[in-house]
């Protein structure tokens, strides 16, 4: 999209307080151009007992929207996010499941409940995601049919196509990516060249509202505990307790506590509230080549004859990291689709999304849950 484009539209700039969305601000005022900035808020229930950054987060945004002349207003997306986005979360981790919670709040918060807000008074979403898009014309029935694609971002540690890749359609076709195209080292060196005032600030890291809080107590908050046995999966022997399945996850090697490890977290009994774990990634039950996903989401449009049993080549993630896998997907009844990787993975854990690019990883065709 070009300036002459940008110009003629109604731009509103998510703006978190982080540096990224800040340099979106700064990219736009290059062009001349002075975009209506929001902060939405979804802090903690109870801010008085968590530990939160979401004051600082306001004060950053609020300095960055002022330098550029542009407008900032809070928009409280407070309840949305506990009602919707907490509710998945608890509902999944109870069942056995690992949700990611922030693929979510893309959905139903920040394209979501910020649309029915104040959203839909503007043409344009910006967010500082590393993501991108492209348009595809294709013909169809003697016109031209327009498709906007959602594609990665040329840095492959910080691309966030994954967190996007469960957001609609039409709210794909009002989003812009700013600051995709470039690696974070670029965003971190224009917010120092500019002097931003949040320009060294670290990247928040976990899920996006509960800045230095735990996740477990999180969970333990609205969960408690629920003890159950730790069974060595090859000799079926007990070496200890738990304080709750949804405190783990598949592939968990981190903060198992206990002896004689490296212990792995490979399987979870729900219905029996058991705990399996092994010593490393040696046993083959650990490790999947196939798995099925349910509820596929597809961003644009589906994969290319994937349909009635047809195999279609692409590459996929099951966890946010630079690294793709490659293999195949194909469809089955009921809404399944099984995919097969090329080497066998570890750590498939239901409730993870399953995203799905292209063979050259470039287009993300979109996401579904991994089920057992």
């Amino acid at each position: 999209m070009n300036i002459e484009e940008l110009k003629d539209k109604r731009i509103a700039v998510l703006l978190s307080g982080g540096v990224d969305s800040s340099v979106v601000v700064y990219e736009f005022a290059q062009l001349g151009l002075h975009p209506d900035c929001f902060y939405i808020k979804i802090g903690p229930e109870e801010e008085e007992e968590w530990d939160c950054s979401s004051e600082e987060d306001l004060e950053m945004a609020t300095a960055v929207a002022h330098r550029y002349g542009c407008k900032l207003e809070v928009v409280d997306c407070h309840k949305e996010y506990w009602e919707q986005v907490t509710r998945y979360t608890m509902e999944k981790v109870k069942a056995g499941f690992t949700p990611n919670p922030d693929v979510m709040c893309n959905r139903l918060i920040k394209f979501g409940a910020f649309h029915e807000k104040r959203g839909h008074d503007y043409d344009l979403i910006a967010t500082g995601h590393y993501a991108q898009t492209e348009i595809e014309m294709v013909e169809s029935q003697g016109s031209q049919v327009e498709y906007k694609w959602l594609t990665t971002s040329p840095d492959p540690v910080k691309d966030q196509t994954d967190f996007l890749a469960q957001i609609y359609d039409w709210q794909l076709k009002k989003a812009i990516f700013p600051i995709g195209h470039y690696m974070k080292d670029e965003v971190r060196e224009i917010a120092e060249r500019e002097h931003l005032v949040n320009a060294k600030r670290k990247d928040s890291q976990g899920i996006c509202f509960l800045g230095k809080i735990d996740y477990n107590d999180y969970i333990r908050r609205y969960l408690g505990e629920h003890p159950g046995d730790v069974i060595e999966l090859e000799t079926g022997k007990k070496i200890g307790k738990h304080k709750g399945l949804w405190f783990h996850t598949i592939g968990q090697r981190k903060g198992l506590g206990f002896g004689g490890g490296p212990w792995f977290v490979v399987k979870k009994d729900v219905e029996n509230n058991i705990l399996y774990v092994a010593h490393g990634y040696d046993p083959m039950t650990a490790y999947k080549q196939e798995f099925l996903v349910h509820d596929f989401h597809f961003l644009t449009r589906p994969f290319p004859k994937c349909d009635g049993g047809a195999r279609y080549e692409m590459t996929f993630k099951i966890r946010h990291t630079e690294d793709y896998l490659s293999g195949t997907i194909e469809s089955l009844e009921d809404g399944l689709y099984k995919v097969t990787a090329r080497e066998p993975i570890h750590g498939v854990a239901p409730g993870q999304f399953c995203v799905v690019y292209d063979e050259n990883h470039h287009r993300c065709y979109g996401s579904g849950e991994i089920t057992y």
